[in-house]
């Protein structure tokens, strides 16, 4: 198994596209095939060997905090301002240190292994600042819009700019120091990727397992369908 990287698990969002799914409970506690979305991340988080873990929490927040209640989990609290992925990272590096940090997004259903497993054994400190986990943008089941990023020979990547291309699904491993450089409290983390593909150290690993995006009530069908 390969070292241990410290983990962020952003969970602070809305989740306003799950419409009334969301109304009483943070989108991280909607069950999928009987697992919360989030004990589903954890149980990977804790197969890879991540640690520390921390979420981050702000909608329904203490719905969170007492789901999480006696675990090793560490909770960076956003409850007076939602700081977005790039400055709600930024604001939780006190607890995961100065490691190169792995970060997920809990709302997505994976089969065929383990992403975290694959991101931290094809991570190549010497030549990358980033190492995010991708799939083609075509025949992607749920996927809307234009693809994310283009990738070269190497598996360097580039901005798309049309359907062409592959898309970002929410795990990636990533070195944080760059965070202090950007001025604005509340930020996406497409600030940082920008900066590290200009400097040429943004990579991409394409997944060959399965994938779901649960951000809207189709796509919890489409996760209970993929599990099934």
């Amino acid at each position: 198994m390969p070292p241990s990287l410290p983990l962020m698990l952003f969970a602070a969002g809305f989740g306003t596209r799950m419409r009334a799914l969301t109304a009483d409970r943070p989108k991280p506690l909607i069950p999928v095939g009987g697992r919360t979305l989030l004990d589903r991340a954890l149980d990977l988080a804790r197969e890879a060997g991540a640690g520390p873990i921390v979420v981050n929490t702000h909608y329904l927040g203490t719905q969170i905090l007492d789901h999480l209640a006696g675990s090793e989990v560490r909770i960076s609290d956003e409850a007076d301002q939602i700081l977005e992925t790039g400055g709600g990272l930024r604001k939780a590096l006190p607890l995961l240190g100065t490691a190169p940090v792995l970060t997920l997004n809990p709302d997505v259903v994976w089969t065929g292994g383990n992403p975290l497993l694959a991101l931290a054994r094809a991570w190549e400190p010497a030549r990358m600042d980033a190492l995010l986990l991708v799939k083609p943008r075509a025949g992607l089941p749920g996927r809307q819009g234009n693809a994310d990023f283009t990738l070269d020979a190497e598996g360097r990547i580039a901005r798309a700019t049309g359907m062409e291309g592959h898309v970002y699904l929410g795990a990636q491993i990533l070195r944080t120091e760059g965070l202090a450089a950007i001025p604005d409290q509340v930020f996406s983390l497409n600030k940082l990727w920008d900066r590290m593909i200009a400097s040429g150290r943004a990579f991409a690993l394409e997944w060959p397992g399965g994938w779901c995006d649960v951000g809207s009530p189709e796509g919890l069908a489409g996760a209970e369908a993929l599990l099934s």
